[in-house]
């Protein structure tokens, strides 16, 4: 038998089939730095429209999670698809450097004992030993950035630029000084943010506690009576028996009704609604003999249970009727509504009573419990109030409670001096704090739509924001107050420029060793120079104003200080994208973002949080190494985000799987491009085969809901809509019927470069579609393209050079979807046929298709082709009512199917199942088709 290989124009490629991903990335990565990429893509971008996704940066402290892999891959995801929508998008990587978790690391390392001027040494080099960890695993992610520049909150420039932020704020009246409750951590030794409160179960001692009364005639007239005919006592419930020390009065609500009940011994006064459930609780029978209205007892007297000092009732809406006795206990250091109601009766701050330390260890010289620590005191005091008969019942429940996010303890409330910024405080021109938020949510697009709601409810409903702290590791904030009036220096904000000025320099170190005298002079005796630091959500919060108005400036918009977006996980509501809110309409007078989107976290295939106790992490170093980072990034593009991300090794191994189906589509394109040469051998529209006009359309048609895709942040579209084109428009139909007229028409013919015209068109489409995503692979693939092109696939656009079918075409969009159909309904039978095993392969076939006028009118358009597209050697068709009684009804209405076995030979050549194999002497094993594209002027195709 001859061997006609060499007419054959067989697929080549250096393009490897084995992705071999953890080799070659790396390489990858070095030709992006050693030509630049980054740098250049700078500089063609000088002209464009910015696109400004401003970074929220990562904590300087542990090595990167799963967690950190998807959301800066979905960044680098975004920032690539805008530069090639035409757009000059620069992404700088920033850190968060400061607060208590690096402190806390040294003070591990070192000891607590440490200087504070050493541990602010020290947390600086541990910062920055850990941010080179993290960068080498984020560009080991491909994330293209601007990585030898990074901003950090601790270099000398943003510390001096926070001091400035800070100062804006001051200067338009929203920052004060106040003795607030604040989220209190003992470990910590400071204040917590909002965001730095996680709730947890904890199990407490519940109590109901009888406060006798002390004006007995005011309670009596509050109830109709002439007097209280026995001893009385109202009653409190709690879980805090530690805050009873501290109590300073009792909040009944204005419109509940109050029962006065004789228990036998004595009167109780308890909510009407309540009284069953309490006197049952207690195990006491009892009977009702007046009622009151809750604004009948404001201000009556009743008497402390183990101190000597009155409990007066102050009204208040916040009592509920949910559980308890419709009293409140009411200690104003240790709760928000508490301090409020507190302080609207006329309390002082200097009246509010405070005995817990900063250690959570009562004061010395508090009577009977002084020296102890809170939660060791509870049974103590709940001891006392049994001494004292004031303990009506004792009980242990399990609740919600919030504790420390950091070190996993149980959280207080407690009143300290601190720093806030206020929210419904009137600063000096404008809106207040919260409206100017509020205002600014509704002008802003949260992708998903819910965050909108989410956020909005938590800045409606937030206290002040304390900004200050109380450690040595953070951002200083740079007051002196006047040592007789407490008040700020009357030139404070010209005094924090000159702070900042030196911090610029130094860095916060410039604050701590500073002489106050070296800045107001003879003054310096007057002012007490305070050493608290700035929260550090306000150090991360205000990177809108020290970084893109400061250490890079070149991220501004022209049109405003306010970047395109930002893109955080949805815990961010509480913290980054709420403090940033905060500052920027605090200091703007609107949000730094146009857009929010929100991610979510990371969970097992089942839903569950991933821990290392239930063996479920999956660390992306280790998918790295194995798979390579391109299998990480196509799964978080797969993913929709809006909800919790689910990976474990299946799912991963499933986008593995996918990977190698768009790798091998990708191949097969650059296989059959071999030779060919843009330059001289693309071939314009007109010249094209139908199929092939109608492949470049597809794509092109693609591209638009591409672009669209990726502009709406629908990465799993993108994935989608890729990967079912790979592998049904051109895996499952165009490539398959194109093998023949690729390999077996001349080399040079019509027939062959009109179909690899539309390979290269729909390559260069699909290496810029995915290199968003799999951002290494495209910039193999790119290598492997012909013709002459940039260095990077990055440094191009999308791809301009696929063309629309004319609105009038005959074989139009419509038509090819009939053809797919009809292929779809031949390709089963076949594959019936070949399971029974009537025939082998599918040329072996000879099928006639019975089909209803219009159809058939539309498939005798092809002509002899339509057995290329149908891949068999015979194609006829034929009027549907001529169908024989065992032609089979296929899935497309109106067409019958008969399939025979050829009785023909087959081709040496093609394969084809053709009567004229063996009637040509040059060439006996072949058919007459081939031998014209052997010795003749080659075959002509038309449709396909």
């Amino acid at each position: 038998m001859t061997d006609y290989k060499a007419t054959l124009n067989l697929p080549e490629t250096d393009f490897p089939m084995k992705a071999g991903l953890p080799q070659r990335e790396p390489q990858t990565l070095k030709l992006w730095n050693d030509i630049g990429l980054y740098q250049k893509l700078r500089k063609i971008g000088e002209g464009r429209p910015k696109f400004i996704l401003h970074d929220g940066p990562p904590y300087a402290n542990g090595s990167i999670h799963i967690g950190h892999a998807v959301n800066k891959i979905l960044k680098d995801i975004i920032v690539r698809s805008k530069t090639l929508a035409g757009y000059d998008a620069p992404y700088v990587p920033g850190w968060d450097c400061h607060g208590l978790p690096i402190e806390h690391k040294v003070e591990t390392t070192h000891g607590k004992n440490l200087p504070a001027d050493k541990t602010r040494e020290l947390c600086r080099e541990y910062a920055a030993e850990q941010i080179e960890g993290q960068k080498a695993d984020f560009i080991r992610l491909g994330v293209l950035g601007e990585w030898d520049n990074p901003y950090k909150t601790m270099n000398f420039s943003n510390e001096a630029g926070e001091i400035r932020a800070l100062a804006e704020m001051v200067k338009q009246g929203f920052v004060f000084k106040g003795l607030k409750p604040v989220n209190w951590c003992f470990d910590c030794g400071s204040a917590l943010a909002e965001a730095e409160v996680e709730y947890a179960d904890k199990k407490s001692d519940a109590i109901d506690v009888a406060f006798p009364v002390e004006d007995a005639d005011k309670l009596a007239a509050a109830f109709g009576l002439a007097s209280l005919p026995k001893p009385t006592a109202i009653v409190i419930w709690t879980t805090t028996p530690w805050t009873i020390p501290a109590n300073q009065a009792l909040n009944v609500h204005p419109e509940f009704t109050y029962a006065l009940v004789d228990v036998g011994d004595r009167l109780l006064v308890l909510a009407e609604e309540l009284v069953e459930s309490s006197l049952a609780r207690y195990g006491l029978e009892g009977k009702v003999i007046a009622t009151a209205q809750g604004e009948a007892l404001d201000l009556i007297r009743f008497r402390h249970p183990f101190y000597e000092r009155f409990s007066p009732v102050y009204l208040a809406e916040y009592v509920e009727l949910g559980a308890g006795t419709g009293v409140v206990h009411s200690a104003p250091a240790y709760g928000e509504d508490d301090f409020r109601t507190c302080k609207q009766y006329g309390m002082s701050n200097d009246d509010i009573l405070s005995p817990v330390q900063s250690n959570g260890v009562y004061v010395a010289d508090l009577p009977f419990f002084g020296g102890q620590f809170i939660w060791k005191a509870n049974p103590n005091i709940v001891a006392k109030l049994d001494e004292v008969g004031a303990l009506l019942k004792h009980a242990s429940i399990s609740h919600s409670y919030m504790h420390c996010w950091r070190h996993k303890t149980p959280l207080i409330y407690r009143a300290t001096a601190q720093w806030f910024v206020g929210m419904d405080k009137q600063p000096q021109t404008g809106a207040t704090l919260r409206e100017r938020a509020l205002e600014a949510i509704t002008q802003t697009e949260f992708v998903p739509t819910w965050g909108q709601a989410r956020l909005h409810g938590m800045i409606a409903g937030r206290p002040d924001w304390c900004i200050s702290r109380q450690r040595n590791w953070g951002v200083p904030i740079p007051f002196f107050l006047h040592k007789a009036t407490g008040e700020l220096h009357p030139r404070t904000v010209e005094l924090m420029e000159a702070v900042a000025q030196r911090v610029e320099k130094e860095g916060i170190e410039a604050w701590f060793k500073l002489d106050a005298a070296e800045l107001l002079g003879d003054e310096a005796a007057q002012y007490d120079k305070i050493n608290d630091t700035l929260d550090v959500w306000f150090d991360s919060g205000t990177t809108h104003w020290h970084v893109l108005r400061g250490s890079h400036a070149e991220l501004g918009h022209t049109s405003g200080p306010a970047a395109d977006l930002y893109l955080e996980g949805s815990d961010q509501h509480r913290g980054w994208f709420h403090s940033s809110l905060l500052t920027g309409c605090a200091i703007d007078g609107h949000a730094p973002y146009r857009q929010l989107l929100t991610h979510g976290f990371t969970v097992d295939e089942s839903g569950r949080k991933m821990s290392k106790s239930l063996g479920n992490t999956v660390v992306p170093q280790t998918v790295i190494d194995s798979m390579g980072a391109d299998i990480l990034r196509l799964w978080v593009a797969s993913t929709d985000y809006s909800g919790e991300i689910a990976v474990s090794q299946q799912i991963l191994q499933r986008s593995a799987d996918a990977y190698r189906r768009i790798r091998n589509t990708t191949r097969f394109l650059l296989s059959n491009l071999s030779g060919f040469d843009p330059a001289k051998d693309l071939l314009p529209n007109d010249q094209l085969l139908a199929l092939d006009r109608w492949a470049i359309d597809r794509a092109l048609q693609l591209q638009r809901e591409l672009e669209e895709a990726y502009r709406d942040y629908r990465f799993w579209n993108v994935y989608s809509k890729v990967h079912n084109f790979c592998v049904q428009e051109l895996g499952g139909f165009y490539l398959d019927i194109i093998k023949d007229r690729q390999y077996t028409t001349q080399e040079n013919s019509v027939a062959r470069r009109s179909c690899q015209t539309a390979l290269f068109h729909i390559a260069e489409a699909l290496v810029r579609w995915i290199a968003p995503i799999m951002a290494f692979t495209a910039e193999e693939i790119w290598s492997f393209m012909p013709g002459e092109r940039a260095e990077s696939v990055m440094l191009s656009t999308w791809y301009d050079g696929l063309s629309e079918l004319p609105a009038d075409a005959e074989l139009d969009r419509a038509y090819w979807d009939e053809i797919m159909a009809a292929k779809a309904a031949v390709n089963k039978e076949l594959e019936n046929l070949r399971s029974a095993k009537t025939i082998g392969g599918n040329l072996q076939a000879e099928i006639t298709l019975y089909a209803e006028d219009s159809l058939a009118k539309r498939l005798e358009k092809l002509g002899n082709e339509l057995r290329f597209v149908l891949i068999t050697s015979a194609a006829t068709v034929a009027p549907l009512a001529d169908a024989p009684a065992d032609a089979v009804e296929s899935e497309l209405p109106g067409l019958k199917l008969k399939v025979v076995k050829s009785a023909h030979a087959k081709c040496g050549r093609c394969w084809h199942f053709r009567a004229d194999v063996g009637s040509h002497a040059a060439h006996p094993e072949l058919c007459g088709r081939c031998v014209e594209n052997i010795d003749g002027a080659g075959e002509v195709r038309h449709y396909a």
